[in-house]
């Protein structure tokens, strides 16, 4: 017997068994080990929602829940939010280093010129109802895509693969604009190979009636650092529904659709919107307390508080906190910051939130400068995942080289009727 392992006694047959252990983990498939019989399948591990399953082995991603750390690559939040562009830290996802400024310089231009799309894709945007969701138009139009770059299909390829993210990552934030402009009834503004990644999409999506349009260098620079703290976090559930359509060997284009379906929905993708309709309920800040004890009682959520990972303040809330000033003078106070931080200062004050690791996480924060930016609420997903397109395909990468992972094919426990006589229809 080693230290290194576990020893379990089947209480139902008095057997014992003794199971490696590995990076803390058991592998699931020696538990089939455990029988009552020749003829049972095996013992399986039951855990709706995968809260204690480790899926893959991944060195993108690292979080700390407990201390609140979240790394990309090994490096801290902290110092790549303050220190780097969205598209060193994007290059340092799929690649895996940091760039040089002659291997930035390549990667950008790269991506600078595959952010246009093809008119018959424009043509496609255009046949969705004038009041179609901005996300829905996203998810359908990446997916399309797929059928404009069938080499995306070579995914053993190492040069189609890099082609179809370099594609992915540059027409996004065009295909985004585009969902914005269409609900708003604007025509369509093309990519400008002279901006930047995050001033090119202000651009597509602000300008109006004039022929040159440079939005504030600050809002720029807040518009890079929240693709910063977007683009990636370890096996959420878009990450994972990304790995599971890839894991069929679908194309990028197909599997990236798949993952933003997943952030589509409102327990994934739309908590900063929730937060903001919780505050307007609240009103004003002498309703807090009250609101507070609903919460104790179950009538309410604390929205934009607690995470499935963190149990600690998420370090992304923290840059968001001073990055919304920072936005805030360029655009005006939003009137709800102030309600949000006394909110915060109540619930962090009261032992009921504190004992039970309710600090606020990387949605508190974000869409009040997303509102101040005078982005709609609907459109607050769809600036979610034009950074998080880079986290789901380095992922994707991840899985395709990693020699053990297989088709997603998860187990089940069947609990329907096991065996029933066919009914003729005179009979039923």
């Amino acid at each position: 017997m080693t230290k290194e392992s576990v020893t379990i006694t089947d209480n139902r047959t008095g057997r014992t068994y003794e199971l490696p252990v590995e990076d803390g983990t058991i592998r699931a498939m020696d538990l089939r080990a455990i029988k009552v019989s020749e003829e049972d399948f095996g013992l399986m591990a039951y855990d709706p929602g995968y809260k204690n399953t480790a899926a893959c082995r991944s060195n993108i991603t690292f979080i700390n829940g407990g201390e609140g750390i979240l790394r990309y690559r090994g490096y801290g939040i902290e110092d790549l939010a303050e220190r780097c562009t969205f598209l060193e830290v994007a290059y340092l996802i799929i690649k895996g280093e940091l760039p040089t400024a002659d291997q930035l310089a390549d990667w950008t231009d790269e991506i600078t010129h595959h952010t246009f799309l093809h008119e018959n894709i424009r043509r496609f945007m255009e046949g969705f109802r004038i009041d179609a969701h901005p996300m829905g138009m996203f998810v359908a139009t990446v997916g399309a895509l797929s059928t404009f770059y069938p080499d995306a299909k070579r995914i053993q390829s190492p040069d189609s693969r890099e082609l179809s993210m370099i594609r992915l990552i540059a027409k996004v934030p065009t295909i985004a604009a585009f969902s914005y402009r269409h609900g708003m009834g604007l025509p369509f503004v093309y990519p400008l190979n002279t901006l930047s990644y995050p001033a090119n999409f202000l651009s597509m999506v602000k300008k109006i009636g004039v022929e040159t349009y440079e939005p504030h260098p600050d809002l720029v620079r807040a518009m890079d650092v929240l693709f910063i703290l977007h683009a990636d976090h370890e096996q959420n559930c878009s990450a994972t529904a990304m790995r599971g359509v890839g894991s069929s060997h679908a194309d990028p284009f197909s599997a990236t659709a798949a993952a933003a379906a997943a952030l589509y929905g409102p327990l994934h993708g739309g908590a900063n919107e929730a937060v903001l309709r919780m505050l307007r309920e609240i009103g004003t800040i002498d309703r807090i307390p009250a609101y507070i004890e609903s919460v104790k009682k179950g009538e309410h959520r604390l929205m934009g508080f607690g995470h499935r990972v963190y149990k600690a303040y998420d370090p992304r809330a923290r840059i968001i906190k001073k990055l919304a000033y920072d936005v805030f003078d360029v655009t005006g106070k939003n009137p709800l910051i102030e309600l949000a931080i006394e909110l915060e200062s109540i619930a962090l004050s009261d032992d009921y939130f504190v004992s039970r690791n309710l600090y606020p996480n990387v949605d508190f924060y974000s869409g009040l400068i997303y509102e101040a930016m005078q982005f709609p609420p609907a459109f607050f997903t769809v600036l979610f995942g034009i950074p998080r397109t880079v986290g789901w395909l380095a992922q994707w990468e991840e899985l395709l080289k990693d020699s053990e992972q297989k088709i997603a094919r998860p187990r089940q426990i069947y609990t329907g009727i096991e065996s029933r006589e066919f009914v003729e229809m005179s009979q039923r």
